[in-house]
């Protein structure tokens, strides 16, 4: 049974590892490096997480829930379906373009899984639950409407996820090439080409 104390503990550590993994990316981060930033000692960080793999599964998990839940909210704003898809788009481009800390954590430990195998599983969970977030939208909305998919369903969302984490990969590298209206007006055009309005 877990106390109240270690459960505190726990998250004071997942969140000083997202801020200095943020910081230093996996490979330059050691758990000394996280006890530090969670002013611990090295030995509490190894009682809640005997290795920095074990750690990683955790943050790695709390940092895709942190990008999966600022998206959840833009999927039902809008006064339309299609106004909510842009607002949808808009949230789903600025979760990665911000730089946040856990969009970094995210995008680090994508290119980390190359190597690693661990990782992989995580990521692709995190994928399938955002790509269900749009096809559940899609679903729910436009294609009540009588709108189809030109494309495989199972496609369409990852191409959307695909564009998205591509072309911000590209404005980390050069800030200036990509501008949030441009990019999202793209994405959307590209997404609705790959719709079928309603037949006639």
């Amino acid at each position: 049974m877990r106390y109240k104390k270690s459960d505190i503990s726990s998250a004071q550590i997942i969140a000083a590892a997202i801020r200095v993994l943020a910081r230093k990316g996996y490979a330059n981060t050691s758990l000394m490096d996280i006890a530090r930033e969670a002013k611990m000692s090295k030995g509490a960080v190894h009682y809640h997480f005997p290795t920095k793999e074990a750690l990683m599964g955790i943050v790695l998990s709390t940092a895709c829930d942190a990008v999966q839940n600022r998206t959840i909210a833009a999927w039902t704003s809008g006064d339309s379906a299609f106004t909510s898809l842009r607002a949808s788009l808009e949230t789903l481009w600025a979760v990665r373009a911000e730089r946040t800390d856990e969009a970094l954590v995210v995008a680090d430990l994508l290119a980390q899984s190359l190597y690693n195998d661990s990782l992989r599983p995580q990521l692709a969970e995190y994928y399938a639950l955002a790509a269900n977030q749009i096809t559940e939208y899609l679903t729910a909305n436009l294609f009540a409407m009588g709108v189809k998919p030109a494309i495989n369903l199972d496609i369409l969302p990852r191409l959307v996820l695909g564009l998205l984490d591509g072309l911000v990969m590209q404005a980390f590298v050069d800030p200036e090439v990509l501008k949030p209206d441009d990019v999202v007006d793209a994405i959307e055009a590209l997404a609705m080409g790959l719709l079928r309005p309603p037949a006639s």
